[in-house]
């Protein structure tokens, strides 16, 4: 003897296999989403960062090319980007910090005559008007290697430098305060056969954060 089905059961039935059929197009569409490898993945990326002696993770080298690295070399094998870093990294606190505070003998060895002029100009202005400057950095500058070059015997560098400065101003007006954060393209040189290993400061630009 058979049992009748009833209208239901073959409704039960056919919702089943309709959430069946929903589950299988979910599973696919996760498998087609997260089961394959797509761009590059995390073992695949080379790290250009530098990763000074202090422990700091300050510096990389977004964008410099191998052969541009092996053309600065090729003038000066002693080249290191990551000395390199850590001593523009010096140089500008050492520069951003002089020319607030008018300290000329501290910028006239880090600066090319040209940007020596351009600062004394405003250092001039300022103290003609009777401010003094103060700058202090909230955290600790970013500096990137944008480019190298060698042209001749001399070489040039980029630097991308992005840092959060405060600046107190003390005038007739009393003292002002005003934390900000920099963007800025510096370019130093040197002489890849001078005596002398400093790189100067010659030319500062502005840069997107």
């Amino acid at each position: 003897m058979r049992w009748a089905k009833s209208p239901s059961t073959d409704l039960e039935v056919l919702q089943i296999l309709f959430l069946a059929a929903v589950a299988a197009v979910v599973l696919y569409q996760l498998y087609a989403t997260l089961g394959r490898r797509t761009g590059r993945q995390p073992e695949e990326v080379v790290d250009k960062t530098i990763k000074p002696a202090n422990g700091s993770v300050l510096e990389s080298l977004p964008n410099v090319r191998a052969e541009d690295l092996a053309a600065i070399k090729s003038k000066q094998p002693d080249f290191d980007p990551t000395k390199f870093l850590s001593g523009a990294r010096a140089a500008y606190e050492q520069i951003v910090k002089a020319y607030a505070e008018g300290d000329r003998e501290t910028l006239k060895p880090l600066l090319a005559a040209e940007v020596m002029d351009n600062f004394e100009q405003a250092m001039a202005s300022r103290e003609a008007a009777g401010r003094s400057e103060k700058v202090e950095f909230l955290t600790p500058p970013r500096l990137d290697l944008e480019k190298v070059d060698v042209v001749g015997d001399l070489a040039k560098a980029v630097v991308r430098i992005l840092a959060e400065v405060r600046t107190r101003t003390k005038d007739e007006r009393g003292e002002g305060v005003d934390d900000r954060r920099t963007a800025e393209l510096w370019t130093f040189e040197r002489e890849v056969k001078s005596a002398n290993p400093n790189w100067l400061l010659t030319y500062v630009a502005a840069a997107e954060a």
